[in-house]
């Protein structure tokens, strides 16, 4: 199938904006179970406000407070993840083809020997913490030892994650970035965590702050739609951490961010730069700074900031471009505990010659996005996931 080099796929995956308790949430406990990030942060502030989401078809998807399903001229549904986990990596491979059908390694008693020595012993000196923590907790506990001792905070969560926080005063970024390159090529087999992930901290006791120099090492699956597109000659370029999630693979340019706010503004630079391929960002910080941090009502600003600068995206958009926007699991920042909540993600697609509702519905894996971009660029569909372009688009 020839296909124009004009088209253009803008996705933007909200980092852990959930809608409501997946099927089988109760697999994951019951914070899961009782899990609706939308719902919940919408009612924490009386009702989000949120026009260009509403005008998309968000509030026609579920029940969120102060978000009605009225005439709106975009194309909406949800997904369910099929891959075991509810972490980035499982919903971002899952999105371009790659269900992960086996559970990633937890750690929650935390690392045993057989992880920690060799990497203590790379390091030089022991570890602290090594145990399941909230990353903000974590480095409040343990910051000023560190910065006496020098040694490395390790910790994990609810996810498959080994983490490593350190002082940019006392551990240089290019060396946390070194040690957690080792612990990545050691965390293999039975070990072979979803993420390792650098956690650079700035500041004093009682003020330290996780700086923006974060970086991810992930597990890689395998070639992906995002190769195959690449592989066609179509740029896809990554915005915030999108290139550290799938370790390069199949993104040919690299955007580094600092915010949700950045994160926009990059997006929409590289709107008026590239006329085509696919422009792929992820806003974390709906994630890192609010859901497992506990605090609906930032999510819920959070989420009303980003609104505010959909309509940006409007405006840019030209006649050739679809725009999708997703999440990648849920974080409930009102039920127990900080980890991820097991959820369906919103699913909603727009074009400029939109002009009515298209109820794409429930969709029964992340992968159906993979499958649409495949076919949208005319390459090889992934093994699973089922098209929705022509409900989009029509006929390509």
């Amino acid at each position: 199938m020839a296909i124009a080099l004009s088209r253009r796929w803008i996705w933007i995956v909200l980092d852990s904006v959930g809608i409501g308790a997946a099927p089988d949430a109760h697999r994951y406990g019951k914070s899961d179970e009782q899990s609706h990030t939308l719902r919940h942060i919408a009612q924490a502030v009386d009702g989000l406000k949120v026009p260009n989401l509403q005008r998309l078809g968000l509030g026609c998807i579920d029940e969120i407070p102060g978000v009605a399903c009225s005439h709106p001229t975009g194309a909406f549904g949800k997904m369910r993840e099929q891959s075991f986990g509810k972490d980035t990596t499982n919903g971002h491979w899952e999105f371009v083809g790659v269900v992960l059908r086996d559970p990633l390694p937890l750690y929650p008693e935390g690392f045993p020997k057989e992880v920690m020595e060799p990497f203590e012993k790379y390091v030089g000196k022991t570890a602290l913490c090594n145990r399941p923590a909230s990353g903000t907790v974590v480095i409040e506990e343990f910051g000023p030892l560190h910065e006496r001792t020098g040694q490395p905070i390790v910790y994990t969560s609810g996810d498959s994650v080994f983490q490593v926080a350190a002082h940019e005063s006392i551990v240089p970024v290019e060396q946390l970035y070194d040690w957690c390159q080792y612990a990545r090529s050691i965390l293999t087999g039975k070990h072979a965590v979803g993420r390792v992930i650098a956690r650079p901290f700035t500041g004093t006791p009682g003020h330290y702050q996780r700086t923006d120099r974060r970086k991810d090492y992930s597990l890689s699956f395998g070639e992906t739609v995002l190769n195959r597109v690449a592989d066609a000659g179509y740029p896809v370029t990554g915005i915030g951490k999108i290139y550290d999630i799938y370790g390069g693979a199949g993104i040919t340019q690299s955007v580094h961010t600092t915010s949700n706010q950045d994160g926009m503004d990059q997006l929409i630079a590289q709107m008026t730069q590239q006329s085509t391929g696919v422009i792929y960002a992820n806003l974390v910080d709906f994630d890192a700074l609010y859901g497992h941090r506990n605090n609906p009502v930032g999510f819920a600003r959070a989420v009303e900031a980003f609104d505010v600068r959909l309509g940006e995206v409007f405006q840019t958009l030209t006649n050739d471009d679809v725009l999708c926007i997703t999440a990648d699991h849920g974080c409930d920042p009102t039920t127990p505990g900080t980890d991820h909540t097991r959820e369906w993600v919103p699913l909603l697609c727009y074009r400029k010659d939109l002009n009515q509702a298209i109820a794409l519905g429930d969709r029964s894996t992340f992968a159906d996005i993979g499958a649409t971009l495949a076919e949208y660029f005319g390459v090889e569909k992934p093994p699973i996931g089922t098209s929705f372009l022509s409900s989009v688009v029509g006929r390509v």
